[in-house]
């Protein structure tokens, strides 16, 4: 039971004032999300930054109608959404595939998310999401996303040394964790935003001779982008797999953090709120794929804001949402917003998977009351795989057959292959034992 007090409860309306104040720390916790997974993929599709700011902009509007939409037809919660990591490592392993491809995948594997919370056939399906299985995927999560830590740290510009790169990355990382440590409140829980902030200074401050200008004084600050929407249906089979595993992921992430936000707030209806919530993740899925950027999900980091605030109230959302919408309309924002150097973003996503890979061994651990020798292995071999695939070179992996790269070639893919096969068919027996004590995450 939750022990904090709650100045105000899930359905109750603050103060103009405050609801504005609350709504803008909200938005200060959500853009970090949003600006890192944008940023990273605009860059991994397009050289030109018009394009790379027209893509942010899309990512940004996809997350703002997502919000708004679970706030008041949805999981109705004070839910922070934003793009999914799972789905960040199916486009970076689907590179050389077309962009129509990727993103029809994601439009599929949405439509499906949105079937299965509908009818009910994913709260069958979740009683096989043993702890052992979320764990390796956290795990996952962050060992094959170190390759593209790595090639945003080596090729963040020529003119600046890769050591140079190193150091100012090892030291921005040590500062986030330092003050993650000292801070409180709501500090705290902006901390990546101020990260972000002052990494991007240093870095222009120590090397300013080498970065060029972000290019914002030639943007309008206003003006739609559906100018750029040229969506197109492309099947590829090995890229569709891939994707759906990442979905499987994805949808294990979604019904954890509904569930732990609504258990800290003793939120009543829980699994109407589940499957309401659940089907409009797969509905922004089908929106993002169609508008040709990265999927959506919600986030567990929620209780921790709400404990700092003492604000459970889910309009709080509401200038949050507005925010980003009203974001995505502003080009030259965007741009200044993508200037933000690779290798703070590098530094960033280091702090974040550390988190990612800290709650992994926590499922790991905690779900059952003593931790064998062969849970080990379940748990082992999965990241084991899963990372070696991720550093294979590229050319080794264009040498794979066509239809099988995308899903042999993705760390993740074949990690969680693995896992399944471990806990269900080779290891049947502690799978059992620990499905018993249920998804807690």
């Amino acid at each position: 039971m939750s022990s904090i007090r709650l100045k105000y409860g899930l359905n109750d309306m603050p103060p103009l004032l405050e609801l504005l104040l609350l709504g803008l720390q909200w938005l200060a916790i959500t853009l970090p999300s949003v600006i890192i997974a944008a940023k990273l993929v605009a860059i991994l599709h397009f050289s030109e930054q018009s394009h790379q700011v027209i893509y942010i902009q899309k990512v940004f509007f996809v997350t703002a109608i997502s919000i708004i939409t679970q706030i008041f037809w949805g999981h109705r919660l004070p839910l922070i959404i934003g793009p999914a990591t799972v789905l960040l490592i199916g486009v970076v392993a689907s590179q050389g595939r077309s962009l129509s491809a990727i993103y029809t995948s994601i439009m599929v594997g949405g439509a499906i998310l949105l079937v299965l919370s509908a009818t009910g056939l994913f709260a069958r399906m979740k009683r096989h999401f043993t702890p052992a299985i979320v764990a390796v995927i956290l795990l996952l999560i962050a060992f094959t996303l170190t390759p593209v830590i790595m090639n945003l740290i080596i090729n963040s510009g020529e003119q600046v040394p890769v050591l140079y790169n190193l150091f100012f990355v090892i030291t921005m990382v040590w500062a986030m964790f330092f003050f993650n440590r000292i801070l409180t409140g709501i500090w705290k829980s902006t901390m990546i935003v101020w990260a972000m902030l002052a990494g991007s200074l240093a870095y222009v401050f120590l090397f300013s001779s080498q970065i060029a200008g972000t290019g914002y004084d030639k943007l309008p600050w206003f003006s739609l982008f559906f100018s750029d929407l040229n969506f197109k249906l492309s099947f590829e089979p090995g890229v569709l797999i891939s994707f759906l595993i990442c979905f499987l992921a994805l949808s294990i992430n979604d019904l954890g953090s509904i569930q732990s936000t609504g258990e800290f707030i003793k939120a009543d209806q829980m699994h109407r709120r589940v499957t309401k919530g659940v089907s409009l993740t797969g509905l922004a899925n089908i929106l993002s794929g169609f508008l040709g950027v990265i999927g959506l999900t919600n986030y567990s980091l929620s209780p921790g804001i709400i404990a700092s605030t003492g604000c459970a109230s889910r309009f709080v959302l509401i200038p949050a949402g507005a925010g980003v919408l009203i974001l995505s309309f502003m080009p030259a924002s965007m741009a200044l917003i993508g200037s933000i150097p690779p290798v703070v973003i590098a530094a960033t996503l280091i702090y974040i998977i550390s988190s990612q890979f800290s709650s992994g061994l926590l499922v790991a651990i905690s779900s059952v009351r003593e931790f064998t020798f062969n849970q080990g292995l379940i748990i082992g071999l999965p990241v084991i795989l899963g990372t070696i695939i991720a550093f294979l070179p590229a050319g080794t992996v264009a040498a794979f057959p066509v239809f099988l790269r995308p899903i042999i070639g993705n760390g993740f893919v074949v990690g969680v292959f693995t896992v399944l096969v471990m806990e269900h068919l080779i290891y049947r027996k502690n799978s059992l034992e620990t499905s018993k004590r249920g998804l807690k995450t």
